[in-house]
């Protein structure tokens, strides 16, 4: 007999390190704090081992209002 294999699903909203969305974005560190204290920018969150995230979904719509801006 034998056993069913599992695949691994790809998350559909992945989170993104911190330092890749604002690579993506083409701010620097800073520039993100500066925003985030404004409240402007995508929503980050905190994961439980302390890095900051961001999710797919909200980078992408964020980066469709800068582009219809």
């Amino acid at each position: 007999m034998s056993t069913p294999t599992r695949r691994r699903r790809a998350p559909k909203d992945e989170l993104l390190p911190l330092s890749d969305a604002l690579e993506e974005i083409g701010i620097s560190r800073a520039t993100w704090y500066r925003w985030r204290n404004q409240g402007y920018g995508p929503e980050a969150r905190r994961t439980p081992s302390g890095r900051i995230c961001v999710r797919r979904s909200a980078l992408d719509a964020f980066k469709d209002e800068l582009e219809a801006a």
